[in-house]
């Protein structure tokens, strides 16, 4: 039996390699790579460089003296040769608000890895009652290595995408046996609600049980 390439979950259409496909972030393998390599900055909306902007005196000693440079020049985010907002970069790749520290994952201690100052300003402090910056990072970096598209007609779309610095991260989840919809539940129930996720899981649980998946 032959999976159709597109599922419509709700309102949302995906791409069906979003169930089919395995994938982990490994850090110890790639130390981030993706906030310093490409060639645009991350996809984002209006309210998130809002967002940004909201905590940008909070994050700014974590930002390199040349990211800081380019944020007090251009702002924290800019319009690329495609016309979509991004966040701004330095060098023609790294993302501003790249930073390096020391991160222990599962046990293990990868040094100078690259991370967001952003989500680490987050998780420093949401555990926190007092927190005033609820902001983890841009959704399109969250979701990745899912990209979002939004048609002319509103549509919105899922598809999945292999990108060569994420190689090592297919590998672990091809351990891991952890397809791309498990591991980005977090961010898939943040972007598009507890509901809409639980309604992908049973999708997919059903194509399982009849032998798609």
């Amino acid at each position: 039996m032959t999976l159709p390439p597109i599922l419509q979950i709700g309102d949302i259409l995906i791409s069906s390699d979003i169930l089919t496909e395995e994938f982990c972030c490994d850090l110890d393998a790639c130390k981030g790579a993706c906030c310093i390599e490409g060639d645009a900055g991350a996809p984002v909306t209006m309210d998130e460089i809002a967002e940004i902007e909201d905590m940008l005196d909070t994050v700014w000693p974590d930002l390199s003296v040349q990211a800081q440079a380019v944020v007090d020049r251009q702002g924290v985010a800019y319009t690329d040769q495609e016309g979509d907002l991004v966040t701004s970069i330095v060098g023609g790749k790294d993302c501003v608000f790249t930073c390096y520290d020391d991160l222990v994952v599962d046990g293990k201690t990868v040094n100078h890895c690259c991370l967001c100052a952003l989500e680490k300003t987050y998780r420093a402090t949401h555990h926190s009652p007092s927190t005033i910056h609820p902001f983890v990072k841009p959704i399109s970096c969250a979701l990745y290595p899912i990209r979002e598209k939004r048609f002319s007609d509103g549509t919105v779309a899922l598809n999945y995408h292999q990108w060569d610095i994420c190689r090592p991260a297919r590998e672990k989840g091809r351990t891991l046996h952890l397809p791309v919809y498990r591991f980005l539940k977090e961010p898939l129930t943040r972007r598009f609600g507890k509901e809409w996720y639980d309604e992908l899981c049973s999708v997919a649980d059903e194509l399982h049980r009849q032998g798609y998946l």
